[in-house]
């Protein structure tokens, strides 16, 4: 799924990168660790950037949570989007990401914008 999502962020004329969220936290030692988490693409255009994670199933609460920690962790208000396997129209959950089924994601050319 990944690199159809990619392929077709490229032939919509986006840059697209991956990105490394760096999230530093103290043990309980009071050492500073470091932990990344991976967002799946970066993608801009112009003004506009969009993070965006693909992730087959997101049924159980620690595949979503694997998935959205990443967001959480990005100190800026672009929009963040979770494609997931499916058909399901755009909605945004409580903490205001953007999740869409892959089909509407390949067929409507503005899912982005939405």
């Amino acid at each position: 799924m990944e690199n159809i999502v990619y392929n077709e962020l490229l032939i919509r004329g986006y840059n697209v990168d991956v990105g490394i969220v760096d999230v530093y936290t103290k043990n309980d030692e009071g050492k500073t660790t470091r932990k990344q988490f991976e967002v799946d693409f970066v993608v801009n255009q112009g003004s506009q950037r969009y993070y965006i994670q693909v992730a087959y199933d997101m049924t159980s609460e620690e595949k979503q949570k694997q998935e959205l920690n990443s967001f959480r962790n990005i100190p800026n208000s672009f929009k963040k989007i979770v494609i997931v396997n499916g058909t399901k129209k755009p909605w945004r959950n409580e903490e205001g990401f953007v999740i869409m089924g892959m089909k509407y994601f390949l067929l409507n050319a503005d899912s982005l914008e939405l």
